[in-house]
């Protein structure tokens, strides 16, 4: 009798047991995916579980004294972000003016009849160097101003043809003073393709100056369109020749100041390309590098119309 009383305790001990462990499970289950939807809305919330464990209580009050924490941390870091972007901004505006002067002051001497031969050329020099600390100026300027999230891009059908000769036409004088033969590839019909105009020219305006900065004596400059699945891709390539030792890591080609090889080491901050990408980005589209034997190719990839042309 007394085996039969002890085999039921036992059993009964055994199933309460299961059922605890069960519910401890369960308890633990439900706070990771409480964690989950947590991490999903940036520490914006805290754990919300009903808990008959002692111990798992104070693990979630722990847990949530710890999001608190990670909230702040990420307010205060967000914070400490859009305060350097406003100084970069801020500084960048501020040196608009006094290199505006310089330039202005250094070309008056240039034409005056009170400089020498030789200084000209140390003129030029110094001209030539105003030009490039304005154009890095502007860059983290512009830069600071697409990182905030401020900017929005004004997307309309666009036709990319046009532009893109239009583009061509304007650059030409500069394209040819810098010594360039341009191959021009372009499709016969119109290519309509949703974009901001404005953000469009700034992309080929940054895409052509890295092309005059490395290109040797000629480049490539052509668009296609490319089936992917069911939608219609238009690409915009700048190809030039580069040499065949060059290392070009084209997977940070289009990173923040990627400097990393040769063919990078020319003046300015290294910020055009990922101005490029950020403009891209705005509008939906893509960019990336790709390298086939010496040649090293820039493309813009902007999604059409429903494939609408423009009789």
């Amino acid at each position: 009798m007394i085996l039969v009383v002890s085999s039921v305790l036992l059993l009964l001990i055994a199933i309460l047991l299961f059922v605890y462990v069960f519910f401890i499970n369960r308890q633990l289950r439900e706070i990771s995916e409480e964690l989950l939807l947590t991490r999903d809305e940036s520490y914006n919330r805290q754990l919300t579980v009903s808990l008959m464990n002692r111990n798992l209580t104070r693990l979630a009050v722990e847990i949530n004294r710890n999001l608190d924490y990670q909230k702040q941390l990420k307010l205060k870091s967000e914070q400490a972000e859009l305060e350097l972007k406003q100084s970069v901004s801020d500084i960048a505006h501020d040196l608009r003016t006094p290199l505006t002067v310089i330039k202005g002051n250094l070309q008056m001497l240039n034409q005056s009849g009170f400089v020498s031969e030789s200084g000209r050329k140390y003129l030029k020099i110094c001209r030539e160097k105003t030009d490039v600390l304005r154009i890095m100026v502007d860059d983290f300027f512009e830069l600071s101003v697409l990182e905030s999230d401020h900017t929005v891009a004004q997307k309309k059908a666009v036709n990319m043809t046009s532009v893109l000769t239009r583009f061509i036409v304007d650059q030409e004088a500069v394209i040819r003073e810098h010594g360039l033969t341009p191959d021009i590839i372009m499709p016969e019909r119109d290519v309509i393709v949703s974009a901001d105009e404005e953000m469009l020219n700034r992309m080929l305006g940054n895409l052509l100056n890295n092309v005059i900065k490395y290109a040797k004596d000629s480049f490539r400059l052509s668009m296609e369109v490319q089936e992917i699945g069911t939608q219609a891709v238009c690409r915009i390539i700048f190809a030039n020749e580069v040499d065949s030792d060059c290392s070009i890591d084209v997977g940070h080609l289009f990173d923040r100041t990627y400097r990393g090889n040769q063919a990078r080491q020319g003046s300015g901050a290294g910020l055009g390309l990922y101005i490029v990408k950020l403009l891209a980005k705005k509008q939906g589209a893509e960019v990336l590098a790709v390298k086939e034997g010496d040649e090293l190719q820039l493309l813009m990839c902007f999604p059409m119309e429903q494939q609408q042309t423009i009789a």
